[in-house]
């Protein structure tokens, strides 16, 4: 296996991420070389390539300090998006994103009569199980976490009446777009959900990259100042993870909540798009 290989990137990366979340900003790149066996230049490198920016860099995107100043510096509000004409369309990182929303009455019935191809693809935030159906990607979840039986069960239990089949050729050119690695591309996503979840997605939707927001927030924007619990429950219960933004809501004293694939991810999501956002 060589060093240019994406599978030996992708193990050396999820294992600087693990290391780097536990260990915090004191580790220097010294100790994180010696922990991935490699010297510091050649580690370095690679992460770089990997990730966009150095290791010293990524550990500053990690504490929860930079969450905080991302509150307070760089909280843009749902009411300035939609004012900036993001109510139909959000943009992330050089993707454009477009969203269909499956009718209340498609939902009940549990995804029966609904294909949903699946497959599994390597990211920068660990295996990721992608699902869509012939309107877009429907399912988007990482295993790093949990596993990948339990990621999948997670997700094919939404929709337990659907067929599923796996079919990763299908779902490989949004894939690609959707982490940045195809250059520009239009991803359309199938939300699949009842209909408040469905409100509370299209908010996150309308989130800039790089900024977040908080739960609050979005209750008052749907109009449901007072439903804050059900909102995290909707945000909680995003199928779509990344592509929907549901890891830009944070509380509102900057403390990043919890994550439905896991806090280390969250933190790790937040850090690489404020990482390429330059901010």
């Amino acid at each position: 296996m060589t060093d240019q290989s994406p599978s030996y990137h992708y193990a050396v990366i999820a294992r600087a991420l693990k290391v780097i979340d536990e260990g915090g900003p004191a580790l220097t790149l010294d100790d994180l070389a010696r922990r991935m066996d490699m010297s510091p230049a050649h580690f370095q490198r690679i992460f770089s390539q990997w990730v966009g920016i150095s290791p010293k860099r990524y550990q500053q995107y990690l504490t929860l300090d930079h969450a905080r100043r991302m509150l307070a510096d760089r909280f843009t509000t749902l009411e300035t998006a939609l004012s900036t004409g993001l109510s139909g369309t959000g943009r992330l990182h050089d993707l454009f994103l477009t969203w269909e929303a499956m009718t209340p009455g498609d939902y009940a019935r549990a995804g029966e009569g609904l294909t949903i191809h699946h497959g599994w693809f390597d990211s920068p935030f660990g295996p990721a199980i992608v699902m869509g159906t012939d309107k877009g990607l429907c399912g988007m979840g990482f295993a790093a976490e949990m596993g990948e039986d339990v990621a999948f069960e997670d997700l094919i239990r939404r929709w337990p009446k659907a067929d599923f089949v796996e079919d990763p050729m299908m779902l490989r050119p949004s894939v690609l777009a959707a982490f940045g690695t195809d250059g520009q591309g239009q991803t359309p996503l199938h939300l699949i959900g009842a209909p408040f979840q469905i409100k509370v997605w299209e908010a996150l939707l309308r989130i800039p990259s790089g900024h977040v927001t908080t739960y609050s927030e979005i209750a008052g924007t749907i109009g449901n100042p007072k439903a804050v619990r059900a909102v995290g429950t909707a945000v909680g219960r995003n199928p779509i993870s990344f592509l929907i933004p549901c890891h830009r809501a944070l509380r509102r004293d900057g403390s990043l909540g919890g994550y439905h694939w896991g806090l280390p991810v969250k933190r790790a999501i937040l850090a690489w798009e404020s990482a390429r956002t330059g901010m």
